[in-house]
């Protein structure tokens, strides 16, 4: 049976039945998190964000191939095999180096992948991509992040945190602005332009839903909730992979016992950040 897709979304990874096809669907589907750079974003080295338009073009001219691996996926699970850390971002960072690598498909020239800057013996950073664009016939430093935020206070930028507090949006988004996003040449590259891939999920407080969301958000795209208590609709938890996307079938029960994670209801596509009290900052 062939899954349905909501109207109101581009879901387009729901009709995979494999699920790192699944999840390599999502990465190159779904926008990002943000529509546009938020005005309280002090800028140093200015970057861009690509709209939700751009990912469902570059999905459409790949579908056909995520048939191929929905059909096939030895290629792409050898490849993810090669990944031996259990970290979420890199396996973002690694699906989205299996698609660039995959030129047939897509308009970009993978020119390099992490790319250490040094300066002297000093080391300045590094570079997610490098990419030709040979539409444009330019150069393109692209940084890509999967992340989770959860609104607190008054949902302004800086009050959006990570699973670890130390992680905030405001952070990330000074982190691509006042370091990874500082060069202009790359090897015998210029660069002409600099893209932030910012995926994941956002978060509001399930007790404290807002009036209205704030214009860089972007609303294309599904919003979760997070709460410290159990809501009363049927949730199963997600497994750490499925919190790209998950699996086509429930890979659990309903929860009866609650631990800190990512929940899926039963019967839709609403997502519940559990957390448990004594997790969360006094304050909100």
């Amino acid at each position: 049976m062939t899954a349905t897709i909501p109207a109101d979304y581009f879901e387009p990874w729901l009709i995979f039945k494999t699920p790192v096809v699944r999840q390599l669907a999502f990465v190159i589907a779904s926008p990002n998190i943000l529509c546009k750079i938020p005005d309280a974003l002090a800028i140093k080295h200015p970057f861009q964000l690509h709209q939700g338009e751009v990912w469902q073009a570059l999905y459409q001219q790949y579908e056909i191939r995520l048939h191929q691996l929905d059909h096939d996926p030895t290629d792409l699970e050898n490849f993810i095999a090669e990944l031996k850390s259990t970290r979420l971002g890199l396996r973002f960072e690694y699906l989205m180096w299996f698609w660039l690598k995959d030129n047939a498909f897509h308009h970009f020239k993978l020119l390099g992948h992490s790319i250490q800057m040094f300066h002297a013996r000093q080391t300045l950073g590094e570079i997610d991509f490098l990419i030709f664009n040979q539409h444009t016939q330019q150069v393109e430093h692209w940084e890509v992040a999967l992340k989770y935020y959860l609104a607190e206070a008054d949902f302004q930028l800086q009050h959006w945190y990570g699973l670890n507090r130390q992680d905030t949006l405001l952070r990330k988004l000074t982190h691509f602005t006042e370091k990874q996003f500082q060069f202009n040449h790359v090897q015998d590259y210029e660069i002409h332009k600099r893209f932030a891939v910012l995926k994941g999920q956002l978060y509001y407080p399930a007790h404290r839903l807002p009036n209205h969301t704030e214009d860089w958000i972007n609303t294309q795209r599904r919003l979760g909730q997070w709460g410290r208590y159990i809501p009363s609709p049927a949730y199963y938890c997600l497994k750490r992979h499925e919190w790209i996307c998950p699996d086509r079938f429930a890979s659990s029960k309903a929860a009866i016992w609650w631990t800190n994670g990512l929940y899926k209801h039963l019967t839709s596509e609403d997502f519940f950040m559990y957390r448990q009290p004594h997790m969360i900052h006094k304050n909100v």
